[in-house]
């Protein structure tokens, strides 16, 4: 009981119990009092001293080395725009901003340690001892340069409801809302600048490229974009090197080592410019040039980095940073800074001291005066031609100025209305923070997206070494990251330096690009990017550069020599306008005259014996269907169509037909008549004219039926034979059925066989002009051609296979008519003397005697 009074009287001795500080605070560099205070974390040195610190004492304060001038710039480019939007009247008129200005020293630790004093008010006249529940009296954080350091602060200041805007922290990992509800900034979150540089590096045909990062936030987290985009983009990682600032030499010296060994001879660098700074310094002692050079926003648009001296290994790098700017009256400003004694400007003692190589102190030295001249400095403090950094942290200040203004003035007549401005806090800051929409003296809007991002924007630089040997940031694209897909991306300047000492875009592959014509197939263990090119097969192309797969030409296409496009098959066929085909007409033709002038001499000589003796009637009806027959293959020469298919094939059994049983009636009558000359023989009255009409004519027939039938069921048609030449594309006629064509062809070998069977057997009978010989010949001739002409026709291709048919038909007619009727027109014509009855009938006689 006794031990719960105490505590109760302890509790509420006072209502609100001091919080003493274990150790002295420290000072911010910069600070000025305002009614709204604004708070600023800069890295003013580059590293600290690392210290041992024992067991035995309190450990001491951390000390800074390594001046970093660019960042004092920023931070006086902060007071510059606070002073002038004090001075004007139409943003928070009456009312004044004030701003305490702390020193990172590019540490996490002495970034948090900075954002903990700016909430609790350490650093002011009397702290020692503050109240524990004092609400803090800072609105805004301005900073920090580095990714790392920025986590830190928005991740702590977060909690408390305290906005938080960094002009140079680009990790993508900051937009996240829910663990940094409060974060902004004026730079766009590197998401986009990865992105954009996967497009720059596939822009120029880079496709196995090295990397480099900073071992941070900002290096891990933007290479990690970087590599996903890239290999959307077909772009494959030779190798990934880490770097940081406090690494032993080793580890830079192996990375140098990396680097010479690579075939790859583009590096994409996504570092801070400390962490570059480190490695050039390696470069630069082992002399590797040559090398073409993609870099982040950190130090590609670094002055502190872009020297002459670097040039000879940075030459001609290329890299996206944020848009350059003009702030008029700034370099006045700069110029105009002056250390003091007094608390709220102790920032520039060491900066003044570093500058003119002096002491406001130490006696053994050259003693400062202060009466040193800012403008016969020319270093990145004073240098004004790259605003790029300065530029965003004078946005986030007027920001904040019109986040402010908004909630004194309830313009949007939503959320809070404060009449007093010592009553705002920073959540009420926050909440018009999100919803600013302004544009600068530039024509600039500024807004910032439910991530409290601002739009990506960028500019394209080239480094270009000057007349004056200076390197310059030379403009030669832009990227928007608004505009639509594919075009966002755009180079307005092809006046571009490369690497390469022949001024030509350097080449960075693993493997050349495949031409068309050719697929690539990648290499067994090895990335995408590394590969063979294989030629497509026959029938197929590939007509573009690097193709993965070869395209099968349709089926009435080929591939040209160089398999980069299909083209038209050939379409081959027996043509009239070929020499084949004309000889073959020509043949033809001759086999009708032929025919023609043996039916002339025949009808003419009519009525003399020779004719008489070997049956006219017959024999102008054999005249009659051979030339059928010469004049059947003309329909096989030519583009094959419906009726000439449908027609060549039928005309061609019908008058072979018709032709064999001419011949068969004619062996026939011979046996009959050697018969009828016998003693008492009544033979011929068996096969008189009568019967032998009919015997050709039911011959002839039956192969007519035979073919109407095939027509009507399966007619032979034309068709494009694509299968048997890859090359060429055949127009024949399909035969329609097989069986039929096969049908009339062995009919008419059936009716030629029984003919030559009969003709030998008559080839002996005691006639002065036997024709039985003549026709043994004759069929002879016919079947050795038509039994050549069986694998002949099988093993021709394309149009040679009806050459072939047409040249049998002809081989067979001509064979028929000089074996029959060429030893009879010899008799008509050069012997008539033996053309009388009695010479004809002469040796029959006697040997019937």
């Amino acid at each position: 009981m006794f031990m719960i009074i105490i505590v109760l009287a302890l509790s509420v001795r006072s209502e609100d119990p001091p919080c003493t500080l274990w150790r002295n605070p420290d000072i911010p560099l910069f600070s000025q009092t305002g009614d709204f205070m604004l708070g600023g974390i800069f890295s003013f040195h580059n590293n600290i001293i690392e210290l041992k610190p024992t067991l035995k004492s309190t450990p001491e304060p951390l000390n800074c080395k390594g001046l970093n001038y660019r960042e004092y710039q920023v931070a006086e480019a902060m007071i510059f725009a606070i002073e002038e939007i004090n001075n004007r009247r139409d943003i928070l008129p009456k009312v004044s901003l004030g701003y305490k200005i702390y020193d990172a020293c590019g540490s996490v630790s002495l970034a948090i340690k900075a954002a903990m004093a700016l909430m609790s008010g350490a650093g002011e006249a009397d702290s020692s001892t503050l109240p524990c529940s004092q609400q803090s009296s800072i609105h805004t954080i301005i900073g920090q340069s580095g990714s790392s350091p920025t986590i830190g602060i928005a991740t702590l200041v977060g909690q408390f409801n305290i906005p938080v805007i960094s002009h140079f922290a680009t990790c993508a990992c900051l937009s996240n809302r829910k663990e940094f509800p409060t974060f902004f900034r004026t730079i766009p979150s590197d998401y986009y600048q990865s992105r954009a540089l996967a497009q720059l590096v596939k822009h120029f045909g880079w496709t196995w490229v090295g990397t480099i990062r900073s071992d941070n936030d900002y290096g891990n987290s933007g290479m990690a974009t970087f590599i996903k985009a890239a290999e959307q983009e077909g772009i494959c990682i030779e190798y990934s090197e880490v770097i940081y600032r406090t690494n032993p030499r080793e580890n830079f010296l192996r990375t140098v080592k990396v680097i010479k060994m690579a075939s790859s001879k583009t590096i994409v660098a996504f570092a801070s410019f400390i962490d570059m700074d480190f490695l050039m310094k390696e470069l630069l002692l082992q002399n590797v040039t040559g090398l073409q050079w993609v870099g982040s926003e950190s130090w590609v648009s670094a002055k502190n980095v872009a020297t002459k001296e670097n040039y000879r290994i940075f030459k001609g790098a290329l890299g996206f940073s944020i848009a350059n700017a003009l702030m008029p009256g700034l370099r006045e400003f700069l110029l105009s800074a002056h250390p003091s004694s007094t608390p709220g400007n102790t920032g520039l003692i060491k900066f003044w001291e570093n500058i003119f190589d002096c002491s406001f102190n130490n006696t053994t030295s050259k003693i400062c005066t202060g009466s040193e001249n800012l403008q016969q400095v020319n270093n990145l403090y004073t240098d004004v031609s790259e605003l790029r950094i300065a530029y965003n942290v004078y946005k986030a200040v007027y920001a904040v100025a019109y986040a402010l203004h908004d909630l004194l003035a309830c313009q949007d007549n939503q959320g809070p209305c404060m009449a007093n401005q010592k009553d705002t806090l920073p959540l009420q800051a926050l909440q018009y923070l999100k919803k600013i929409n302004f544009s600068m003296i530039n024509g600039e809007y500024i807004n910032f997206d439910i991530n409290g991002d601002p739009p990506a924007r960028y500019e394209l630089l080239n480094w270009q070494l000057n007349v004056n040997g200076i390197i310059d940031f030379i403009t030669i694209g832009f990227y928007d990251a608004s505009l639509p897909e594919g075009k966002q991306f755009i180079m307005n300047n092809n006046s571009i330096v490369w690497a390469s000492n022949e001024g030509k875009i350097p080449k960075s592959v693993c493997s050349e690009s495949c031409r068309p014509g050719t697929r690539k197939a990648t290499q067994k263990g090895k990335p995408v990017c590394c590969f063979d090119c294989l030629p497509c097969a026959e029938g197929e192309v590939s007509n573009s550069t690097d193709a993965i797969h070869c395209m099968k030409c349709p089926l009435e296409y080929r591939s040209n020599e160089e398999k980069d496009q299909c083209i038209l098959k050939d379409v081959e066929f027996l043509s009239h306008d070929e020499i084949m085909g004309m000889i073959l007409i020509i043949f033809a033709l001759l086999g009708v005259l032929l025919t023609s002038t043996v039916t002339a001499v025949f009808f003419k000589f009519r009525d003399t014996p020779i004719v008489k003796a070997n049956n006219s009637e017959l024999s102008f009806l054999l005249l009659f269907s051979l030339t059928l027959c010469f004049l059947c293959s003309l329909t096989f020469i030519g583009e094959p169509t419906q009726w000439s298919c449908m027609l060549r094939h039928t005309a061609f059994g019908i008058t072979f037909v018709l032709c064999i049983s001419c011949v068969l009636g004619k062996t026939i009558v011979v046996l009959m008549a050697f018969r009828a000359t016998m003693p008492g023989s009544k033979v011929m009255k068996y096969f008189g004219p009568t019967q032998q009409r009919l015997s050709v004519l039911t011959f002839t027939l039956i192969q007519t039926l035979t073919c109407i039938i095939w027509l009507v069921k399966y007619p032979p048609f034309p068709q494009k034979n694509i299968n048997s030449n890859k090359e060429i594309i055949i127009l024949e006629c399909e035969m329609g059925s097989t069986v039929a064509f096969y049908i009339v062809l062995g009919y008419i070998g059936v009716l030629a066989f029984v003919c030559f069977a009969l003709a030998f057997l008559a080839r002996k009978l005691p006639d002065n002009f036997n024709e039985a010989k003549f026709i043994t010949f004759s069929m002879l001739v016919f079947c050795t051609v038509w039994i050549t002409f069986i694998p002949s026709y099988i093993s021709s291709p394309g149009k040679y296979t009806v050459a072939v048919e047409v040249f049998a038909i002809l081989s067979s007619s001509f064979g028929l008519l000089l074996c029959i009727f060429v030893p009879k027109c010899y008799i008509i014509l050069l012997k008539p003397e033996k053309n009388f009855k009695k010479h004809v009938m002469g040796k029959m006689q006697s040997k019937s005697l």
